[in-house]
């Protein structure tokens, strides 16, 4: 089964059950099971599938998602966390995952088009599995990670290299307005099943620039979590992105820039397929 965030007809926001291309409306505007799916997160609601009957449907063609998310306590980001990406960096292993920060406010949907700051001339993607917890997480064990994790979706941690390398903290390059596009869909890591199976695919005007399974992270899962929930508790609803395959356009052959009009894909197997347009 799969989630979405998303504006009924009458422009409202809801959220619901995708199966075969409709969405069943599972929010205060359907059959009102939540009011949002971060709160069906939160709550543990979709542990078992939700009855979706009597519950207002809309195709899936034409809607207008929004993040899947509308505001996490917390969104932690894993840097470098690819061996193909931490080749192409030229960076030696550090030995701990790199962690930064990224605002929630900052979250956008899929569908959207998304604006490449004026104030950047290095605007790049990165196509990335994001996890969302489903319980209390503080010091997790690596053997008891999974029993925290609510679920998965795709995201695209859209940077500004020039920001990012202004100094050493990267802050400011990962946290322009709507540089964190989130969805479609949300999937409960009980129907995902083994999460390293999942293949992440980036493409850019439909050129495949990044591919890899998340088997190939330098950290797993449990190493995230065990050292993130080390320094800081999680808690139902959080999100942590686990890391970019190598093939940003940063480090292209020469430098490869997004630029306005360029359709961004991140695929990630039965997680969807996340689509923005770039615009000025």
């Amino acid at each position: 089964m799969r989630y979405a965030s998303y504006l009924t007809p009458a422009g409202q926001p809801t959220w619901g059950l995708e199966i075969d291309g409709q969405l069943f409306d599972l929010g205060p505007s359907g059959v009102n099971l939540s009011p949002s799916l971060q709160s069906a997160i939160v709550d543990g609601l979709l542990a078992t599938t939700p009855e979706s009957d009597g519950a207002p449907v809309q195709e899936v063609e034409g809607t207008q998602f929004l993040p899947l998310l509308a505001a996490p306590g917390k969104v932690i980001c894993i840097g470098v966390n690819y061996r193909s990406h931490r080749e192409e960096t030229g960076r030696a292993d550090v030995g701990k995952p790199t962690v930064f920060a990224r605002f929630s406010d900052t979250l956008a949907p899929h569908g959207a088009d998304l604006p490449i700051p004026s104030e950047s001339d290095m605007y790049d993607y990165e196509g990335e599995v994001a996890l969302v917890v489903g319980a209390p997480a503080d010091h997790v064990r690596p053997e008891d990670a999974f029993k925290v994790v609510a679920g998965y979706a795709a995201f695209n941690d859209f940077s500004a290299r020039d920001w990012q390398r202004h100094t050493g903290q990267w802050t400011p390059g990962k946290n322009f307005p709507l540089s964190g596009a989130f969805g479609p869909y949300f999937m409960t890591a009980s129907e995902v099943g083994d999460v390293t199976e999942l293949v992440v695919e980036t493409r850019v005007n439909g050129e495949v620039r990044q591919r890899a399974a998340v088997a190939d992270l330098i950290f797993d899962i449990p190493a995230i979590l065990e050292y993130v929930t080390a320094f800081t508790p999680l808690s139902p609803g959080d999100v942590i992105v686990t890391g970019t395959p190598g093939g940003v356009g940063l480090f292209m052959e020469p430098p490869t820039f997004l630029a306005p009009g360029d359709v961004v894909e991140v695929e990630v197997g039965k997680l969807g397929t996340l689509r923005n347009v770039l615009v000025a």
